[in-house]
């Protein structure tokens, strides 16, 4: 008997190992990104990946690895990656707890509704994207401390020990870097008053060492976040900033918080999705989206195909319409939540749609409900051994932010303040058009495109992903889960796929150049839809990491940017 039930275990056990090499076999053969056993971190730039994968090699955690990530993207990816910008995260601990956290930017204390309206009540050009006025109060700092403090494992100076060394020793410059450096050099030296660190001297390839932020860095280090917003770093961040003519004091800075809220969870298919709730529209938003789509055969109609991108976009109409009304800061504003995101209200939302023709946005408005009154970015996700999962946005808005660069400090400050309606009606740096629910307010935090996601499918992680690129966040991320649930693609091919937007006003769909056909173009044409082909020739930079069939992790890194995968 005792032979016999060996014989049967033994039986099992080869079947069982034939199985998963079976299977890891087909995982291997397709098209997919890095893929390793426990840990990932996938970031904009290898230099920070490294760093994160270094911090978990040495028994930190995803939030360690957080802390160490985001700061080298500080020090080699400046054009996004930032001391004096903002961002949301959102977690899944091992257990599957699930929360997330706003370090967003706010509005000074001395900022005012009109701030940027001349005297004929006109939006001056300029004065909210470029310049000291542009300058919302910096959370990262706030933000990264406060995640590590709550979750992490390492000390401090430990995790921000490579990140110093980084800065001191230097990182090369990539090809797509030297190209921004020339691209931005004129205006970088026109709003500093004189060339800065970075300019279009420096080539491909070139090394390029950041003394002043190194000894920022080392100071955040030894003194903690207060350093940021009370100490040493404080006075010289407030005196330079007001000799420049901005608003921000030092009781600005230390009266910033950030805060812990509620994640927008919500169900498509066999997944659950949990992302970013305001002062982000994006959980919101892409939470609408989907269930729109949700009685819709995506997979039937084919990936990118006519009738796929037509529905996806006439839902993606609806909801930016719904956004630009309701979402704004839920401090200071009521946010019909559960209204916006009912399958009711949203079924009727989508009702009057039809695969004949484009619905006109002069038909399409925010959606009724009783009793209510009213690019540039970047991403990283992170896996641990541990089993948590993190998917961080983080921005300064536009390249290089306000332009503004604290050649003492040694970063760039955000230009955030554009974020909020300068003036009901009027589009901002992206397009977006906003309402009284996201106007100016001192200690206000501007509406946020940023859409930081976590997957979960039969109740365990399965995808974590982000993106930069504005007003087009939250449709990258949505068509990059819908690549992989709806059409089977790898997190590889599903990151570096050809995407398309459409944000309600402009009317337009922007495609991606050289990436569709002719032919499927002329077919929406031909249906009433308006193509450019210009305004976005990339949209988003995914950074994503998926859980695969047999437990290992696969990386997805956007071709569009530097953006590198590591992980063991």
């Amino acid at each position: 008997m005792r032979i016999l039930v060996r014989s049967l275990l033994l039986v099992i056990i080869l079947l069982t190992s034939c199985k998963n090499k079976t299977k890891t076999k087909e995982i291997q053969s397709l098209d997919r990104g890095l893929i390793t056993d426990n840990v990932m971190v996938v970031s904009a730039r290898a230099e920070a990946s490294k760093i994160g994968v270094e911090i978990l090699n040495k028994g930190g955690n995803a939030f360690d690895a957080m802390m160490a990530t985001e700061m080298a993207l500080a020090v080699a990816y400046p054009y996004a990656g930032n001391l004096g910008g903002g961002g949301f995260l959102v977690y899944r601990l091992a257990d599957g707890t699930k929360g997330t956290l706003d370090y967003r930017e706010k509005a000074p204390l001395g900022a005012t509704k009109n701030m940027y309206l001349d005297e004929d009540g006109n939006v001056i050009k300029g004065k909210s994207t470029v310049g000291p006025m542009a300058i919302g109060i910096p959370g990262t700092i706030a933000g990264v401390f406060k995640a590590q403090e709550r979750f992490g494992a390492l000390d401090v100076e430990t995790i921000l020990k490579p990140v110093i060394e980084l800065a001191n020793n230097g990182f090369e410059i990539t090809d797509k870097q030297a190209s921004r450096f020339t691209e931005y050099d004129s205006i970088l030296n026109s709003v500093n008053g004189k060339q800065i660190l970075f300019n279009r001297s420096l080539k491909s390839g070139d090394s390029i060492k950041n003394y002043a932020l190194a000894t920022t860095l080392k100071r955040i280090a030894e003194n903690g976040r207060d350093e940021f917003y009370k100490g040493e770093t404080a006075k010289k961040l407030v005196a330079f900033l007001q000799s420049k003519g901005s608003l921000i004091t030092m009781e600005d800075l230390d009266k910033y918080e950030a805060i812990w809220r509620d994640p927008i969870t919500f169900q498509y298919d066999d997944l659950t999705i949990t992302s970013m709730s305001p002062p982000s529209s994006g959980g919101i938003i892409l939470n609408q989206i989907m269930t729109m789509l949700e009685s819709f055969d995506l997979k039937d109609y084919g990936h990118n195909s006519l009738k796929s991108i037509q529905v996806i976009v006439e839902a993606e109409k609806r909801a930016y319409a719904d956004r630009s009304y309701f979402l704004g800061d839920p401090d200071f504003t009521d946010i019909p939540v559960k209204t916006l995101t009912s399958d009711v209200y949203l079924e009727n939302r989508i009702s009057d749609f039809t695969f004949n023709k484009a619905t006109q946005v002069d038909s399409i408005s925010h959606g009724n409900i009783i009793g209510y009154e009213s690019d540039e970015t970047t991403h990283y996700s992170i896996v641990d051994q541990f089993g948590n999962a993190i998917a961080v946005t983080t921005t300064l808005n536009g390249g290089y932010g306000s332009k503004l660069y604290a050649d003492e400090l040694g970063f760039f400050l955000n230009n955030e303040m554009d974020d909020f309606s300068s003036k009901p009606g009027e589009p901002n740096y992206f397009g977006l058009i906003g309402a009284e629910a996201n106007s100016i307010a001192p200690e206000k935090r501007m509406l946020s495109s940023m859409t930081p996601t976590i997957i979960e499918k039969d109740g365990e992680f399965f995808m974590s992903l982000g993106t930069p690129g504005g007003s087009t966040i939250i449709t990258s991320v949505l068509q990059t889960i819908l690549n992989v649930h709806e059409f089977d693609l790898t997190m590889h091919e599903a990151v570096n796929a050809p995407r398309f937007h459409h944000q309600w006003l402009p009317d337009e769909i922007r495609m991606e150049q050289n990436s569709f056909d002719e032919n499927l173009i002329e077919q929406l044409e031909n249906k009433g839809y308006i193509i450019n082909l210009i305004k976005s020739p990339v949209i988003g930079r995914v950074d994503g990491i998926l859980m695969l069939e047999d437990g290992r992790l696969e990386g997805g890194a956007d071709k569009r940017g530097d953006d590198t995968a590591i992980g063991f």
